[in-house]
Protein backbone atom coordinates (compact mmCIF):
# COMPACT_ATOMS: atom_id res chain seq x y z
CA UNK A 1 0.00 0.00 0.00
CA UNK A 2 2.74 2.05 0.42
CA UNK A 3 4.38 1.86 -2.68
CA UNK A 4 0.96 2.40 -4.14
CA UNK A 5 0.33 5.99 -2.51
CA UNK A 6 3.92 6.74 -3.19
CA UNK A 7 3.37 6.11 -6.79
CA UNK A 8 0.15 8.12 -6.75
CA UNK A 9 2.12 11.26 -5.49
CA UNK A 10 5.26 10.71 -7.95
CA UNK A 11 5.90 12.03 -11.26
CA UNK A 12 4.69 11.58 -13.35
CA UNK A 13 1.87 9.67 -12.27
CA UNK A 14 1.02 12.72 -9.85
CA UNK A 15 -0.28 14.51 -12.47
CA UNK A 16 -3.28 11.86 -13.77
CA UNK A 17 -3.69 11.67 -10.27
CA UNK A 18 -4.63 15.66 -9.92
CA UNK A 19 -6.80 14.96 -13.25
CA UNK A 20 -8.42 12.17 -11.89
CA UNK A 21 -9.41 13.90 -8.73
CA UNK A 22 -11.08 16.76 -11.05
CA UNK A 23 -13.17 14.21 -12.71
CA UNK A 24 -14.09 12.37 -9.22
CA UNK A 25 -14.95 16.15 -8.11
CA UNK A 26 -17.41 17.01 -11.38
CA UNK A 27 -19.35 13.31 -11.58
CA UNK A 28 -19.97 14.36 -7.85
CA UNK A 29 -21.30 16.95 -9.08
CA UNK A 30 -23.44 15.60 -11.70
CA UNK A 31 -24.85 13.76 -8.94
CA UNK A 32 -25.93 16.19 -6.52
CA UNK A 33 -27.56 17.96 -9.43
CA UNK A 34 -25.30 21.16 -10.29
CA UNK A 35 -23.39 20.23 -13.41
CA UNK A 36 -24.88 18.24 -16.18
CA UNK A 37 -23.21 15.51 -17.85
CA UNK A 38 -23.64 16.72 -21.45
CA UNK A 39 -22.56 20.26 -20.35
CA UNK A 40 -19.50 20.44 -22.51
CA UNK A 41 -20.90 18.95 -25.70
CA UNK A 42 -21.28 22.45 -27.39
CA UNK A 43 -17.87 23.34 -26.22
CA UNK A 44 -15.56 20.20 -27.60
CA UNK A 45 -16.03 18.72 -30.96
CA UNK A 46 -15.47 15.07 -29.71
CA UNK A 47 -15.35 13.80 -32.98
CA UNK A 48 -12.47 15.97 -34.26
CA UNK A 49 -10.84 13.91 -31.43
CA UNK A 50 -11.75 10.68 -32.18
CA UNK A 51 -13.79 10.31 -29.35
CA UNK A 52 -17.51 10.78 -30.33
CA UNK A 53 -20.50 9.46 -29.90
CA UNK A 54 -20.97 9.69 -26.19
CA UNK A 55 -21.13 12.83 -24.00
CA UNK A 56 -17.90 14.53 -23.46
CA UNK A 57 -17.49 14.19 -20.35
CA UNK A 58 -17.71 10.51 -20.61
CA UNK A 59 -15.08 9.93 -22.88
CA UNK A 60 -12.56 12.21 -21.39
CA UNK A 61 -13.37 10.85 -17.91
CA UNK A 62 -12.84 7.60 -19.27
CA UNK A 63 -9.73 8.78 -21.01
CA UNK A 64 -8.34 10.47 -18.24
CA UNK A 65 -9.19 6.80 -15.59
CA UNK A 66 -7.22 4.86 -18.10
CA UNK A 67 -4.41 7.20 -18.27
CA UNK A 68 -4.05 7.22 -14.92
CA UNK A 69 -3.91 3.46 -14.16
CA UNK A 70 -1.29 3.07 -16.86
CA UNK A 71 0.57 6.11 -15.23
CA UNK A 72 0.45 4.59 -11.46
CA UNK A 73 1.94 0.96 -13.34
CA UNK A 74 4.20 2.94 -14.70
CA UNK A 75 5.73 4.95 -11.61
CA UNK A 76 5.66 1.79 -9.75
CA UNK A 77 7.78 -0.29 -12.32
CA UNK A 78 9.97 3.05 -12.50
CA UNK A 79 10.26 3.20 -8.38
CA UNK A 80 11.21 -0.73 -8.79
CA UNK A 81 14.09 0.55 -10.95
CA UNK A 82 16.40 2.18 -9.04
CA UNK A 83 17.22 4.83 -11.03
CA UNK A 84 17.27 8.65 -9.82
CA UNK A 85 18.55 12.03 -11.48
CA UNK A 86 17.45 12.65 -14.78
CA UNK A 87 17.31 9.39 -16.77
CA UNK A 88 14.27 8.95 -14.05
CA UNK A 89 12.96 12.07 -15.64
CA UNK A 90 13.24 11.59 -19.17
CA UNK A 91 11.45 7.73 -18.68
CA UNK A 92 8.61 9.44 -16.25
CA UNK A 93 7.93 12.05 -19.28
CA UNK A 94 8.29 8.56 -21.51
CA UNK A 95 5.66 6.98 -19.48
CA UNK A 96 3.14 10.39 -18.93
CA UNK A 97 3.20 10.62 -22.76
CA UNK A 98 2.74 6.69 -23.54
CA UNK A 99 -0.22 6.44 -20.79
CA UNK A 100 -1.97 9.41 -22.66
CA UNK A 101 -1.40 7.94 -26.01
CA UNK A 102 -2.34 4.54 -25.30
CA UNK A 103 -5.47 5.85 -22.83
CA UNK A 104 -6.51 7.59 -26.00
CA UNK A 105 -6.78 4.29 -28.49
CA UNK A 106 -8.18 2.37 -25.93
CA UNK A 107 -10.95 5.12 -25.19
CA UNK A 108 -11.48 5.18 -29.12
CA UNK A 109 -12.55 2.04 -29.57
CA UNK A 110 -14.37 1.88 -25.95
CA UNK A 111 -16.41 5.15 -27.26
CA UNK A 112 -17.10 3.80 -30.14
CA UNK A 113 -18.34 0.13 -29.04
CA UNK A 114 -20.92 2.34 -26.22
CA UNK A 115 -21.90 4.41 -29.17
CA UNK A 116 -23.03 1.62 -31.09
CA UNK A 117 -24.68 0.32 -27.53
CA UNK A 118 -26.17 3.74 -26.81
CA UNK A 119 -27.29 5.99 -30.02
CA UNK A 120 -28.02 9.58 -28.95
CA UNK A 121 -30.92 9.81 -31.41
CA UNK A 122 -34.19 8.13 -31.45
CA UNK A 123 -35.02 5.91 -33.95
CA UNK A 124 -36.50 7.23 -36.78
CA UNK A 125 -40.58 7.06 -36.61
CA UNK A 126 -43.53 7.87 -39.22
CA UNK A 127 -44.63 10.38 -37.27
CA UNK A 128 -41.47 12.82 -37.78
CA UNK A 129 -43.35 13.19 -41.58
CA UNK A 130 -46.25 14.85 -39.81
CA UNK A 131 -45.85 18.74 -40.71
CA UNK A 132 -43.69 18.07 -44.28
CA UNK A 133 -45.22 18.36 -47.47
CA UNK A 134 -45.92 15.63 -50.06
CA UNK A 135 -46.52 14.76 -53.69
CA UNK A 136 -49.78 13.21 -54.19
CA UNK A 137 -49.15 9.95 -56.57
CA UNK A 138 -52.79 8.98 -56.95
CA UNK A 139 -55.38 10.15 -59.22
CA UNK A 140 -57.70 10.67 -56.46
CA UNK A 141 -57.37 11.52 -52.59
CA UNK A 142 -60.38 10.55 -50.07
CA UNK A 143 -60.93 8.77 -46.76
CA UNK A 144 -60.82 5.37 -48.29
CA UNK A 145 -57.37 5.75 -50.77
CA UNK A 146 -54.51 7.53 -51.48
CA UNK A 147 -50.41 7.79 -51.88
CA UNK A 148 -47.82 10.28 -51.61
CA UNK A 149 -44.71 10.52 -51.96
CA UNK A 150 -42.44 12.88 -49.13
CA UNK A 151 -39.19 13.17 -48.37
CA UNK A 152 -37.28 12.74 -45.20
CA UNK A 153 -34.47 14.68 -43.72
CA UNK A 154 -31.94 12.81 -45.22
CA UNK A 155 -32.66 13.44 -48.45
CA UNK A 156 -34.76 9.45 -49.08
CA UNK A 157 -38.03 9.38 -50.23
CA UNK A 158 -40.84 6.82 -49.31
CA UNK A 159 -44.51 6.41 -50.74
CA UNK A 160 -47.25 6.59 -47.74
CA UNK A 161 -50.60 5.98 -47.57
CA UNK A 162 -52.60 9.09 -46.81
CA UNK A 163 -56.46 9.89 -46.67
CA UNK A 164 -58.52 13.47 -46.39
CA UNK A 165 -62.09 13.86 -45.54
CA UNK A 166 -62.76 17.48 -46.19
CA UNK A 167 -64.13 16.97 -49.62
CA UNK A 168 -60.82 19.21 -50.86
CA UNK A 169 -59.40 18.20 -54.34
CA UNK A 170 -55.99 16.73 -54.64
CA UNK A 171 -55.23 15.38 -57.90
CA UNK A 172 -52.22 13.73 -59.43
CA UNK A 173 -49.13 15.48 -58.68
CA UNK A 174 -50.69 18.19 -56.42
CA UNK A 175 -49.04 19.35 -52.87
CA UNK A 176 -50.40 18.38 -49.83
CA UNK A 177 -49.65 18.85 -46.39
CA UNK A 178 -49.54 16.23 -43.98
CA UNK A 179 -50.73 17.08 -40.68
CA UNK A 180 -51.70 13.79 -38.57
CA UNK A 181 -50.49 10.01 -38.19
CA UNK A 182 -53.63 7.43 -37.65
CA UNK A 183 -51.65 4.90 -35.47
CA UNK A 184 -54.65 2.00 -35.94
CA UNK A 185 -54.79 2.68 -40.10
CA UNK A 186 -50.87 3.15 -40.89
CA UNK A 187 -52.12 6.19 -42.93
CA UNK A 188 -51.46 10.42 -43.06
CA UNK A 189 -54.15 13.01 -42.94
CA UNK A 190 -53.52 15.37 -45.52
CA UNK A 191 -54.66 18.41 -46.92
CA UNK A 192 -53.74 20.80 -49.96
CA UNK A 193 -51.37 23.03 -49.49
CA UNK A 194 -50.81 26.33 -50.69
CA UNK A 195 -47.06 27.38 -50.70
CA UNK A 196 -48.11 31.13 -50.93
CA UNK A 197 -49.52 29.84 -46.73
CA UNK A 198 -45.99 28.77 -45.93
CA UNK A 199 -44.50 30.86 -42.94
CA UNK A 200 -41.47 29.75 -44.09
CA UNK A 201 -41.68 30.93 -47.77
Amino acid sequence: MTEFWQAVTSFPAVLLTAALVVVVVFWVLVLAGVAEADGFDADVDAAALRLGGVPVAVAVSLLIALAWFLGVAGTVLLARTGWSGVMLHLLGVAVLLASVAVSWRVTGALVRSLAKLLPDEPAPSLHDFVGQTCTIRTGRVDAEFGQAEVAARDGSTAVVQVRQNDGARLALGSTGLLYAYDDDGGFFWVAPFDAALDPRG
